[in-house]
């Protein structure tokens, strides 16, 4: 623990931002970081809670509870407080390989189970591991660290996204000699392109491919295994494959008028947008532009949000975002306690930029898009909702029901779906024979994470489905302990 007494001493605080008028005229982050005298106080809350839930990563009612990669939190709490960063360094770095990934765009599910919540605000564990791996690499304490030796086994990884970079750092860490495929012409899949830049800036995300290259993975880009390199070469090249190809099947919507131009998926609208900037600072226009557009964004999630941001730095004249759930209360309600993930409402960046640049929050809750209306030249220009409800059928279970004389006409020139995704691309799965479960993904055991083929493993989202960057990291590195078990009859990972 930190102080003994911290936690009734010190108030929660977090870093203070940019000014949102301020940081939507630019793609940089926004996030101010805090002097090491607050941190070390924020360190000091952490309590002598006896059971920590928040390392203890598990599902609690269908979301995370705790830490999914099982970070030591109270341990480089007090060393914070200690002033101790080089070995708080090391004990971060013991369980997740990639701190400044999660210290930036993880959701922290660890707060939500913090003891201190119980009765006051969380700990601001995601701040204070963000500012350790930074200063990490500020001071120079985290330098390629190369395997002494080499085993003679060599393995593929399919997708450079968190469970990829994960399973592959891992898996070199113990010798083996491992090479990462992406389709996509820069590596980091879901951290490259599906993140924008300003919560996640790129330069973090390279620094970390350009220190695993060091340290001896190859990485091939603009290679997609399946039709580039067949299933049948690959397994000739190597003794084992982990296949991490994430969930990229986006889910549609099917209503009258979705074939008109200006209806578009948020991840073409973000990876487009984050390819452009990163090629030529958005000056070779080659991305979806939502400038002096009436921007719909269909989805409420961080996808969605995501595309409120970028759509606002774009220069959009307005920004509506819609819901099919309700609003979420402001506090716990009891049928949500603690340890569970809060579901309460949040402002995040996005919904904060809007509300400040258009006097109003862009949510809409319990709407239904009903069709879409085009002009002559089959462009949208019409978006017709309808409001819902949520009523018990005779089952027990909630489904929506429109609520007539509800209707209303939203204008639009730009509508964003992003209502997450269904699955992963099959057609790799198909090809190399995988089972699959009942929603598409690559069957396999959680924690085993080997598949039906003989050699052949899975992680992230490709098994899991859409989920968090944390759990991908946890899986990759799970992937990568069997895969050394199998390659070696036994293994000293994690």
């Amino acid at each position: 623990m930190g102080k003994t007494t911290g936690f009734m001493e010190y108030q929660r605080e977090i870093p203070e931002e940019v000014n949102p008028l301020e940081r939507i005229k630019h793609w940089g982050e926004f996030v101010i970081p805090m002097d090491e005298e607050r941190l070390r106080e924020q360190g000091a809350r952490c309590m002598d809670c006896g059971t920590p839930f928040c390392h203890v990563g598990r599902l609690l009612s269908g979301m995370a509870s705790g830490c999914p990669v099982n970070n030591l939190i109270p341990e480089w709490n007090d060393q914070i407080y200690h002033g101790q960063w080089r070995e708080a360094l090391i004990r971060l770095h013991k369980t997740n390989n990639f701190p400044e990934f999660t210290g930036r765009v993880c959701p922290a599910p660890c707060e939500g189970s913090c003891t201190v919540g119980l009765s006051g605000s969380p700990v601001t564990i995601k701040n204070i591991e963000k500012a350790i791996v930074d200063r990490g690499f500020a001071e120079g304490w985290i330098v390629p660290e190369p395997p002494k030796t080499r085993t003679d086994k060599k393995v593929a990884v399919v997708g450079s996204g968190p469970a990829g970079l994960a399973c592959a750092a891992q898996l070199n860490k113990v010798g083996h000699t491992v090479t990462v495929y992406e389709r996509a012409d820069r590596i980091g899949g879901l951290l490259m392109y599906g993140i924008p830049n300003m919560k996640l800036d790129k330069k973090t995300v390279q620094r970390r491919v350009d220190l695993l290259t060091e340290e001896g993975i190859t990485f091939v880009t603009n290679t997609e295994i399946g039709k580039d390199i067949t299933y049948s070469e690959l397994k000739e090249m190597f003794d084992s494959i982990v296949l991490c190809g994430g969930a990229t099947k986006a889910r549609d919507l099917f209503v009258e008028g979705r074939e008109l131009g200006g209806i578009h998926q948020a991840m073409d609208f973000l990876t487009l947008n984050t390819k452009s900037l990163l090629d030529s600072g958005l000056a070779d226009w080659e991305y979806l532009s939502a400038k002096d557009k009436d921007v719909v964004v269909i989805g409420g999630g961080d996808t969605g949000t995501d595309c409120v941001a970028t759509a606002i730095r774009h220069g959009c004249r307005s920004v509506n975002q819609l819901e099919i759930m309700p609003q979420s209360p402001l506090k716990r309600q009891p049928n949500n306690p603690w340890p569970e993930w809060p579901k309460i409402l949040k402002v995040d960046y996005g919904q904060q930029e809007a509300a400040t640049l258009y006097a109003e929050d862009p949510r809409r809750y319990l709407v239904s898009t009903q069709r879409f209306l085009g002009n002559d030249q089959g462009e949208v220009q019409e978006l017709h909702t309808v409001e819902m409800k949520w009523v018990m059928d005779e089952q027990g279970r909630y489904t929506p029901v429109e609520v007539p004389g509800t209707e209303k006409v939203i204008p639009t020139q730009m509508v964003l779906l992003a209502m997450g995704f269904t699955g992963p691309d099959v057609s790799l799965l198909e090809q190399i024979g995988v089972e699959r479960d009942e929603r598409s993904n690559a069957n396999a055991e959680f924690g085993k994470q080997v598949t039906n083929v003989e050699g052949v493993f899975t992680a992230g989202d490709m098994r899991r489905g859409q989920s968090l960057v944390v759990w991908a990291i946890n899986e990759g590195r799970q992937a990568a302990r069997e895969v050394d078990c199998y390659l070696m009859g036994s293994s000293t990972l994690p």
